[in-house]
């Protein structure tokens, strides 16, 4: 099981096309997705997220309006108090959470969240291999990119490639 954040990165991008053919390769064939689903969950319960926090550092999160609502009111402010305060318009005009190139999301001190117990749902639910809509396989593009920052979906991949035999 790898952690280290530099060699998730580094053998990430080394694998990124392998990668993308794992996942046309999944999507072509049928799969007993609890199968994959049960190699995601056993390494999830292995590692702490909350130890990691790269997944804040580097994705932008775009909250839904159920989110502003949790949030705000965790807050103590109203709905278009946290839009002002919190929220930026990303580059492709949706609105994320605040976030900067170093630090990464407005809400992360260290590694500690620091609305945790009200953070969004797509927060929640990350990396996304054991919750979620859709299949695993119509999930891989994104898994393909979290390979390369995401200790759980490195070693997830790594892991279903090995029980899908893949080569």
């Amino acid at each position: 099981m790898i952690t280290d954040l530099v060699q998730i990165r580094r053998l990430g991008e080394k694998k990124h096309a392998e990668n993308s053919r794992f996942g046309k390769y999944l999507k072509t064939r049928e799969w007993a997705e609890p199968q994959l689903r049960r190699a995601a969950r056993e390494i999830q319960e292995k590692i702490d997220c909350r130890q990691c926090a790269e997944c804040c550092r580097v994705t932008e999160v775009e909250p839904t309006r159920r989110d502003i609502q949790r949030l705000s009111r965790f807050l103590g402010i109203s709905a278009a108090e946290f839009i002002r305060k919190y929220t930026m318009i990303a580059e492709d005009k949706s609105r994320i959470l605040k976030r900067s190139e170093k630090k990464g999301c407005i809400f992360l001190s260290g590694n500690d969240c620091t609305v945790y117990e009200a953070r969004p749902a797509d927060c929640s639910g990350f990396p996304h291999l054991i919750k979620g809509r859709g299949s695993l396989a119509d999930k891989m593009e994104a898994f393909v990119e979290r390979a390369e920052f995401c200790p759980i979906v490195y070693n997830w991949m790594e892991e279903a490639k090995r029980v899908t035999k893949f080569r």
